[in-house]
């Protein structure tokens, strides 16, 4: 691996860390049976950046080791939630445009990561899904949208 691409993933680890951090005082926002991560608005770049792949794993496992639910839902959160943010990263560097690029972030999280936090927090499954899910989608479309607008603005600056 060349200095660029560590970088790069560190950079997006680092910025992924800090979304979460920002939104501690909102509460359960970020990590309850319903989530809205601003971070995950960065699970569009691997359409665009390969180097998210790693980041977003890194950023993801430090965070959920970080984070307040940490100690609730314990180390299948940490893990768990971990894997399932890279294996939705490589699977949307392989999708063809945003829009299909958005579903592995949404599906997986949606589907997968509620299985536990279900558990943990007594809330039913179907509603833990929804709120995940709905988090998901309103991440990757608002915030996901405008990352990557400004990552496309920022690449044709420096090509120029």
């Amino acid at each position: 691996m060349n200095t660029k691409y560590l970088t790069k993933a560190s950079l997006i680890a680092g910025i992924y860390l800090v979304l979460i951090l920002i939104q501690l005082p909102m509460g359960d926002l970020a990590f309850g049976p319903v989530q809205l991560r601003i971070a995950e608005g960065l699970t569009l770049l691997p359409l665009v950046e390969t180097a998210a792949i790693p980041g977003l794993f890194v950023g993801c496992l430090v965070a959920n080791l970080i984070l307040p639910s940490s100690s609730t839902f314990g180390l299948i959160d940490v893990i768990g939630g971990s894997l399932v943010t890279l294996l939705a990263a490589y699977l949307t560097s392989k999708m063809p445009n945003r829009f299909l690029g958005s579903l592995p972030p949404i599906v997986l999280n949606g589907f997968i990561v509620s299985i536990w936090v279900s558990y943990f927090t007594r809330v039913p499954y179907l509603i833990t899904a929804l709120g995940i899910t709905g988090g998901e989608i309103a991440s990757v479309a608002i915030f996901g949208t405008l990352i990557l607008s400004v990552y496309d603005k920022a690449t044709k600056h420096n090509e120029n």
